[in-house]
């Protein structure tokens, strides 16, 4: 069922439960677990960032003051044009995935507000030049790693 929902957000229960073979009860009782639990947070529209003149994609790796991680995420979780804020491991603390217009805009993000914060010490930007999104909970995530690999059932 999960994955349906995922795929086919505004499919109604009775389809949802034809396609999984389930009765309509049993299909609302699910439901209503998925979302009493939180595995489905909400329903929101699948909107494509070129259409709406966002043509540029950057990630952003950025260095930050020992200390000031509270604070900076969210600092960087409200510039314009951030989509995503990620903590990380490794050589850089954050990693911001980042949409704007043009490259003006973009480097008013970077060389303006994100370095202009007293607590970012370096920043390293990377163009993303293709992209290929699978929500979490789709069809493709269900699917063994490798042949060897037993499949999962998923629980809804």
């Amino acid at each position: 069922m999960l994955s349906i929902l995922v795929d086919e957000g505004r499919a109604s229960v009775n389809e949802v439960a034809a396609r999984a073979g389930v009765s309509r009860a049993t299909a609302y009782a699910r439901y209503d677990r998925l979302m009493a639990s939180g595995v489905i947070r909400g329903f929101r529209a699948d909107v494509d960032p070129h259409a709406i003149g966002l043509d540029i994609a950057a990630m952003i790796m950025i260095n930050v003051e020992q200390g000031s991680w509270p604070t900076t995420r969210d600092k960087v979780s409200r510039l314009p044009g951030v989509e995503y804020v990620a903590m990380t491991s490794g050589e850089f603390d954050f990693v911001l995935l980042v949409r704007v217009s043009d490259i003006a805009a973009l480097r008013d993000v970077v060389l303006y507000r994100l370095q202009g914060m007293p607590e970012v010490r370096s920043t390293h930007t990377v163009f993303v030049l293709d992209e290929e999104r699978r929500p979490i909970g789709s069809t493709h995530h269900l699917e063994p790693v490798s042949p060897e690999a037993p499949r999962r059932r998923a629980r809804d």
